[in-house]
């Protein structure tokens, strides 16, 4: 058994007077000595923190001490060491940015929640559409089979999205999924409001999926991005697992998302292994050609 764990969880729930929440929680943290990024809103809680078994075990405690969380869920994964460098909590106006014309309630307005199990079934019927709903870049590295790609960077880019390359599909089934379920959440609810009717989202999300012992991530192909320094995750514990992600440079299939080696480019982009020597890391010729010379200047 590995000696550290990360968790990943959120919960739509009202907090009274989240700002102090946010405060008192972040100094309950630093004091346990997770790490991760925890969001808090007046709307609820989201987060993904790592730490040993001791440490999310008492922060789990914790959580269930206090009525508003008690009932929370977690997903849990092995880790060899902390997936985070620091600890980050924060209060924010929404736990999933969308700035929609108006104010939406998942848990009253949001899709139909379906077990993985359902869902991998509700895959294979011919009156469904599989909508990712995380950002492109995400999707190039794993995404279930057939789902469509969506051209966002950001998720409050979706309302107009959906607008513009949806409509043709309000007469089918849309099934839509995420990293860990919370956008999802957000995103059927967005979905209904724009006039779609049979709208459904994968409980628990990718994450979970991949860890039903009744479909192993089946049907997943590649891996999942994720938001820490793991960055890709492998979802398809069957042999059907196949690679998925394009190297930037050459388009081999790969699993591996790096940082530009230059300091002013940082653009994350696929790479295989091959190219990350030949390339050295860099991104581009000119990026590489412009950390030299930063380097000459001494700058």
């Amino acid at each position: 058994m590995k000696q550290y764990r990360i968790l990943l969880f959120y919960k739509y729930i009202p907090i009274p007077d989240p700002e102090s929440f946010a405060a008192e929680h972040l100094l309950f943290a630093k004091e346990l000595g997770v790490k991760g990024r925890i969001l808090i809103a007046s709307e609820g809680i989201n987060g993904t923190l790592s730490g040993t078994i001791e440490q999310t075990e008492r922060y789990m405690a914790h959580m269930r001490e206090n009525p508003l969380f008690a009932d929370m869920v977690y997903k849990i994964d092995e880790a060899d060491g902390h997936a985070f460098k620091k600890l980050f909590v924060r209060h924010k106006k929404e736990l999933v940015t969308l700035r929609y014309h108006r104010r939406l309630d998942p848990m009253t307005e949001g899709g139909e929640r379906l077990a993985p199990k359902q869902f991998h079934e509700y895959m294979q019927r011919d009156d469904v559409v599989i909508l990712d709903g995380r950002s492109g870049y995400e999707y190039d590295l794993g995404h279930f089979r057939n789902a469509i790609r969506p051209d966002v960077d950001s998720f409050r880019e979706f309302p107009e999205w959906i607008r513009d390359h949806m409509a043709e599909y309000k007469d089918k089934k849309i099934l839509t999924y995420c990293t860990g379920g919370i956008r999802c959440e957000m995103l059927t609810a967005v979905l209904k409001e724009e006039g779609f009717r049979d709208v459904y989202q994968l409980d628990g999300g990718i994450v979970t999926y991949g860890q039903d012992p009744d479909v192993r991530g089946r049907g997943f192909d590649g891996n999942c991005y994720v938001f820490d320094e793991r960055v890709s995750v492998r979802i398809n514990q069957t042999d059907e697992h196949v690679l998925v992600g394009e190297c930037y440079h050459c388009g081999a299939k790969t699993d591996r998302y790096v940082n530009c080696a230059d300091d002013s480019c940082h653009r994350q982009h696929l790479c295989c292994d091959d190219c990350l020597t030949a390339k050295r890391g860099y991104c581009s010729a000119e990026c590489e050609a412009h950390d030299r010379a930063v380097a000459a200047s001494g700058a």
